[in-house]
C-alpha cells in the first residue's frame, strides 16, 4: 500500500511539474496579434470626385509590439497611410485608405497588410460604386 501511495504522488508531482513548464513556455512566446474592427469598408454609392478616404481601425491583442512593415494595394488608385511606429500590446492603430474616385463604376479593391503579427498577411477590402456628380 505504501508503495502504491509513493507511486501515485510521484506521478502526480511529475504531472504538476510538466504542466507548469508548459505554461511557462506558452507565456514566453511573444507575438503580436492584429485584430481589425472590420475587414471590409463599403463606400456605398459615392459621387465622382468626392473624398475616397476611409479608415481601418485595429488593436494589437498580442503580448509583443506590432510592427506593420508594408501595405500593398491591388491598384495605384488606392493609397494607404499607416504608422511606422510599433503599436504596443493593447493599443489601437489606424490604416487610412484614400481611393481615387475619378473613375465611374463599381469597384472592389484589396489591401494587404504585412506585419510581424501571428497572421503575417491580412487582406482587407474596400468596395463601392462611383456615380457622376450631379
Amino acid at each position: 500500500m505504501k508503495r502504491t501511495v509513493n507511486i501515485f504522488f510521484t506521478i502526480l508531482f511529475m504531472g504538476i511539474v510538466s504542466f507548469s513548464q508548459a505554461q511557462d513556455l506558452a507565456m514566453l512566446e511573444k507575438a503580436a496579434i492584429i485584430d481589425f474592427e472590420t475587414e471590409v469598408v463599403d463606400y456605398g454609392t459615392i459621387e465622382q470626385g468626392s473624398s475616397g478616404m476611409s479608415t481601418f481601425t485595429f488593436t494589437n491583442k498580442g503580448n509583443a509590439p506590432l510592427i506593420i512593415s508594408d501595405v500593398k494595394t491591388s491598384c495605384g488608385c488606392t493609397v494607404p497611410t499607416y504608422s511606422k511606429e510599433p503599436i504596443l500590446p493593447g493599443k489601437d492603430g489606424q490604416l487610412e485608405i484614400n481611393y481615387n474616385t475619378k473613375k465611374l463604376g463599381s469597384f472592389t479593391k484589396t489591401i494587404t497588410v504585412i506585419s510581424n503579427a501571428k497572421e503575417v498577411k491580412k487582406v482587407l477590402k474596400i468596395k463601392g460604386t462611383v456615380v457622376a456628380a450631379k
